[in-house]
This record gives C-alpha cells, sequence and structure tokens, in this order.
C-alpha cells in the first residue's frame, strides 16, 4: 500500500505520504517531502511564525550528520527511494521558517537494518554545516505525486473518508489518519450514532479504531463518493474500543 500526505501538521499528519490498499499480502507505503535549502545557521526565535504547506508534502526528517564530509542522515516518511536516491531539486523547512527553501540533492543511499536514508546536499561540506540541519524537514511539491497502481491510495485522499459498514450501511465514523504497520491500519473515529452498545466506556469522548486497511476488510474505497466500506470480523471494533 502506497501513500502519500500533504502537510497538515509538521512531523505528524501532515507528512507526505502515499498508502495504498493491500494486494496478494503485500502493504505499499510511501512517503514523499519536499527538498532542503543551502547550509544556513538558524536563527532562534522566540515567536515561531507558523509554516505555510499547503503546497508541500513532507518526505523526511534530517536527524543527524552522517560522518565528517557533510552527509546527512534522514528518517523518511516516503515509500518512494527515488525521493532520497535521485539527484535533483529539493526543498528544505528550516526551524521558524514559513516556506521551505530549495537546495539541491546530490546523492542517496539507503541503510536499510537503521530505515534511514544517508544524503549529500549541495553546499553542505562538513560536519558543522551538517549539523545546522538537524531537525530540518525535506519536502517536495504537493503537485509532485507519483503515479499509483491499482488499489494504491495516497494518505490525503483517504483522509475524511467516511467508513460504513458494507452489510448494513451503517456509518461506523471518519477515517482521521493512517498507521503504517505490517498491514497499514485505518484510525477511524467513531460517529456518536455509531452503535454505542459496542462502546465499553462511558466515557462522552469520541473514541477511535483501528482498522486494518486489506481488502478481506476494507473492500470498497470510493473516493468519488467519499467512502469506505468495511467488513469487519466479528470484535475488531469492540477490542479497538
Amino acid at each position: 500500500m502506497k501513500h502519500e500526505e500533504a502537510n497538515k501538521d509538521i512531523g505528524g499528519k501532515g507528512a507526505e505520504r502515499q498508502r495504498g490498499k493491500r494486494v496478494g499480502g503485500n502493504s505499499k507505503i510511501q512517503n514523499v517531502q519536499s527538498p532542503a535549502p543551502n547550509a544556513q545557521p538558524v536563527v532562534p526565535s522566540t515567536q515561531s511564525p507558523v509554516p505555510n504547506l499547503d503546497n508541500w508534502l513532507e518526505i523526511g526528517t534530517i536527524v543527524s550528520p552522517q560522518g565528517l564530509s557533510g552527509e546527512l542522515r534522514v528518517y523518511p516518511v516516503s515509500d518512494f527511494p527515488e525521493r532520497f536516491e535521485v539527484a535533483g531539486k529539493r526543498w528544505l523547512l528550516r526551524s521558524g521558517d514559513t516556506e521551505p527553501q530549495p537546495i539541491e540533492l546530490l546523492t542517496g543511499r539507503y541503510i536499510s537494518n537503521k530505515n534511514l536514508y544517508v544524503i549529500k546536499l549541495a553546499g553542505v561540506e562538513n560536519c558543522d554545516q551538517a549539523e545546522v540541519l538537524r531537525g530540518c524537514k525535506l519536502m517536495v511539491s504537493a503537485s509532485d505525486r507519483p503515479q499509483l497502481g491499482e488499489d494504491e491510495y495516497h494518505v490525503l485522499d483517504l483522509i475524511g473518508l467516511e467508513v460504513f459498514m458494507q452489510t448494513s450501511g451503517e456509518l461506523v465514523g471518519t477515517v482521521v489518519d493512517i498507521i503504517p504497520a505490517g498491514n497499514d491500519l485505518l484510525e477511524v473515529k467513531l460517529h456518536p450514532s455509531f452503535d454505542t452498545d459496542k462502546q465499553t466506556t462511558n466515557d462522552k469522548k469520541q473514541k477511535t479504531v483501528l482498522i486494518p486497511f486489506v481488502e478481506a476488510i476494507a473492500p470498497v474505497v470510493d473516493l468519488k463518493f467519499n467512502r469506505i466500506e468495511i467488513t469487519p470480523p466479528p470484535g475488531l471494533l469492540e477490542i479497538n474500543n
């Protein structure tokens, strides 16, 4: 299952990701972020402005320098390796900035046992310059979405879909997030009218449930009509509560 999300909140659901329905037993997830700007000192601010990221997708976070030559370790939130391995323009969002700035990705490689990419950015030549970029977000334009295959979906397209029981048509709730796992999980906020007898608490706060995003449980995904139909096995929704 592949996914990409537009940025809503940096470091959270705003990460650009792609998710799709599992096909043939494997979940495919892909996240994308925009490029980073040239290395410059980050100026502290007592009141950080809110970034304007409506047109951007996050692909990863720079977590630390790698070695002494200016390479950077990046934790990906994109499943598309080309975001980190194919040279070209990317975008960097620094702490306190409202807009990401362009930067050139020179090289990149994946470290499988750490789930990290090591990248080289233009203008970052030593460990000190790399250290300044710790915590910066790599971004891509929201219009730069890789093509998805059959039964694959962008996270952005899944968030907000209403979830219905296929057999009864009962409204279960609304998708509020996609949780990456062996099989991706739909996080669904239950609608207040949904079978309250199943909810084992008297807490009036709306509950969320996690529903495996696999074809056997979510056989219908209709983006045109903003709905997902599910056939959960007995006890799944109650267990989540």
